[in-house]
């Protein structure tokens, strides 16, 4: 484990279930003596999360809370990458949200136009705690009638205070179903995610590491990109066989220091 970490210059690290767990009443797993040791090292870092509820500056001011020292530019969600996307593919777009306030925040930054109407560029979708029928009927309604299809991500879970609870590929996929469109994904396991991220340092693949809690998305999605990972097992998933594991980033912080 430490002949990989010494040949990284780019640490990838998950949000939820890595640095703390419950996306409600949150409680601290590790990170502050990790974050310290990278940057006494010179080494980059990106926070490459899937949550799209929360706006950049609301992620970075709770790892502020628990002592992470993570800069504002180093945090990359999906609602922000999502927007990036839209504006370096489309221009500034009109577009109807399945999703959160942090999502719609990261999409006004970029210049584009909520509409509650009957026509939109875009379909936009993240995780939506108060998702109805209504919306998902609209949302698809519009893809069928031209509208494309942006998912912020596509994961089956999050971690709840309870535990893994339902994410927004369920959302995502129903509203493909319903209007017989793929979706364009942005979030992990997309390989879209870690190219981004990936240009945004000017890192090469060979030289970075993924350190995530699932493997359907932090590990597979660093696989599709051609990057290495490492599982931590404070979160959704817990060491299935054929994946690097420690148990938390706890043992991280402890790594780190030695490189």
């Amino acid at each position: 484990m430490k002949q990989l970490l010494r040949q990284k210059r780019l640490f990838l690290f998950d949000l939820d279930g890595v640095f703390y767990k419950g996306k409600e009443s949150r409680v601290k797993i590790g990170g502050t003596l990790a974050i310290e040791a990278l940057r006494r090292e010179g080494r980059r870092l990106y926070v490459l999360t899937n949550n799209s509820t929360d706006s950049v500056e609301t992620v970075r001011s709770r790892l502020v809370e628990f002592d992470i020292p993570v800069k504002q530019d180093e945090v990359l969600t999906s609602g922000l990458l999502t927007a990036e996307y839209l504006r370096k593919e489309r221009g500034k777009v009109s577009y109807f949200l399945v999703g959160e306030k942090g999502l719609d925040a990261e999409m006004e930054k970029c210049g584009h136009r909520r509409t509650y109407g009957e026509e939109a560029d875009f379909v936009v979708v993240g995780l939506d705690r108060s998702i109805t029928y209504d919306k998902l009927d609209h949302a698809a309604r519009l893809a069928r009638n031209g509208a494309g299809i942006v998912a912020a991500h596509s994961a089956r879970l999050y971690m709840y205070k309870t535990g893994p609870a339902m994410a927004s590929g369920p959302l995502v996929k129903a509203i493909e179903y319903a209007s017989r469109k793929r979706a364009v994904v942005i979030g992990k396991p997309s390989p879209l995610m870690f190219d981004m991220a990936l240009e945004r340092a000017r890192c090469r693949k060979k030289e970075t590491v993924m350190i995530g809690d699932q493997v359907d998305t932090d590990l597979v999605g660093a696989s599709r990109a051609g990057i290495d990972s490492i599982l931590v097992t404070s979160g959704v998933d817990h060491g299935p066989k054929g994946y690097r594991v420690l148990a938390s980033l706890a043992n991280v912080d402890e790594i780190v220091p030695l490189l």
